[in-house]
């Protein structure tokens, strides 16, 4: 009895709710499940800091994105070739990208990604409102899975902003792109989680394990349902639904950043 207790506390039911609310958007939008739990980490645990809460949402995403990959594999959401042409250049960008985290701060890299993704936020709806037809895009996939998986595993999350947003609003099929993403990005997490175990060493797992099981209990329970809303749902809202939500978050980290949010709360 005291086991259960310890395992389904309200600290760990917290986390489960995070990670529920987080790969429904990740799933179904290919994007924000690192930018969401990272976020929600680092607020609820003072003593945290960036690459351990990183380390942390990674080592959870092992799990809940292998289930949201086989998920977009059975309902029609994934381009081979962009899995292919993605999974490598993630990898070798996801550990570079852990390696700098855990070695230099990341005030310098933050502002730079939050800026570009705003501006990625921009250029997708004004794409969802203009009528285009969707094409195939096979230029700059390595470069962009490279620095994906960089900033990635240096942001606590950002393969799916940066990789989905990029080619969304390249033209490519909405649909296509969100289950690609979501497939190559088990592989890219478990590059970057090896790389965090490495540099931090294993004893962070056990003293933030109700974290990571949380966010992972979460994750596997909503993955499968979030693929389905994929299939379903049309290309223009989902674009609309993309960039607004793309740019609410990045705004906001951007101006918690440059302390703008902390001052008017006072």
């Amino acid at each position: 009895m005291e086991i259960l207790s310890q395992l389904w506390d309200k600290e760990i039911l917290l986390y489960i709710v995070i990670g529920f609310v987080a790969q429904i958007i990740d799933g179904a939008l290919g994007m924000a499940y690192g930018v969401t739990s990272n976020t929600l980490l680092l607020s609820l645990n003072p003593g945290i800091n960036a690459s351990q809460s990183s380390a942390l949402v990674h080592c959870a995403e092992f799990f809940t994105t292998f289930i949201s990959g086989i998920s977009h594999f059975k309902f029609g959401n994934v381009d081979k070739k962009l899995f292919k042409s993605l999974v490598i250049p993630g990898v070798i960008g996801g550990i570079i990208g852990a390696y700098v985290l855990t070695s230099i701060p990341d005030k310098i890299i933050k502002p730079i990604v939050l800026i570009y993704l705003i501006i990625i936020g921009i250029t997708i709806f004004y794409k969802a409102l203009k009528v285009t037809e969707h094409k195939e895009v096979t230029k700059h996939i390595i470069p962009l899975g490279v620095v994906g998986g960089f900033f990635d595993a240096t942001g606590g999350g950002g393969w799916g902003p940066i990789v989905t947003s990029t080619m969304i609003a390249r033209g490519h099929n909405p649909k296509l792109v969100i289950g690609s993403v979501n497939a190559s990005e088990w592989f890219v997490t478990m590059a970057e989680a090896a790389a965090f175990v490495v540099t931090l060493g294993s004893g962070f797992l056990s003293t933030y394990w109700k974290a990571i099981l949380g966010l992972l209990v979460g994750g596997i329970i909503t993955a499968p349902f979030a693929a389905y809303v994929t299939k379903k749902i049309k290309a223009k809202p989902l674009m609309i639904f993309v960039a607004i939500l793309i740019l609410v978050i990045n705004v906001f980290k951007l101006l918690q950043t440059f302390k703008v949010i902390p001052s008017i709360l006072k």
